[in-house]
């Protein structure tokens, strides 16, 4: 994505967020890890978990709040419910993990 294009997508996405409207964000699960978590998620937004792994993961909240089953090259998602900060792990690999910071 070209830095014009990149930036009209972020103005964009402040855009919907100003204007209250649910955005939509995607975490790729990919070679064993979590990519890139969202700096700014709301609540009312949308996660949307993408495993392009061979392998099966989960993003299961430490806290119990969310525990999302992604098979092999598939994908799932979840409304954000609550504001905080969530950290997260594959049940079936602890080392991969990540946190979600929520806003209201």
């Amino acid at each position: 994505m070209g830095k014009p294009v990149m930036a009209l997508a972020v103005l964009f996405q402040l855009a919907l967020a100003a204007a209250g409207v649910a955005a939509e964000h995607v975490v790729v699960v990919s070679e064993m890890k979590f990519g890139p978590v969202p700096a700014e998620v709301h609540v009312g937004d949308t996660i949307i978990w993408q495993n392009d792994d061979v392998f099966r993961h989960t993003a299961t909240a430490e806290d119990g709040s969310f525990d999302i089953d992604l098979p092999a090259k598939t994908s799932a998602s979840m409304v954000v419910t609550d504001a905080g900060s969530f950290a997260f792990y594959c049940r079936f690999h602890p080392g991969m993990t990540g946190t979600l910071a929520v806003v209201p």
